[in-house]
């Protein structure tokens, strides 16, 4: 995944800046970005506070490792199955 530009604390600034009535153009023009992305970013970040996002990303994180784990411990099960099927 592409990392950000921008960090977390700025994100949650520019969409503080929209809230507080700065027009969605002008916010994009001064930060250098496509309304798409404003738009996508507000979509994922909009309503959180920096520390709600810091939490989301732990969670991200922790989630990623639960997944890997999983599918490591599927794998060794398949594989078992396979040796103990054809032995």
């Amino acid at each position: 995944m592409r990392k950000s530009r921008f960090t977390e604390a700025q994100i949650i600034g520019m969409l503080k800046e929209q809230e507080a009535g700065l027009p969605t153009v002008e916010v994009c023009r001064k930060h250098g970005l496509s309304t798409a992305t404003f738009y996508k970013l507000k979509a994922k970040y909009g309503g959180m506070e920096v520390s709600d996002v810091h939490r989301l990303r732990q969670l991200e994180d922790e989630n990623g490792k639960l997944k890997r784990l999983l599918a490591d411990s599927m794998l060794d099960n398949a594989i078992l199955k396979d040796l103990l099927g054809k032995g």
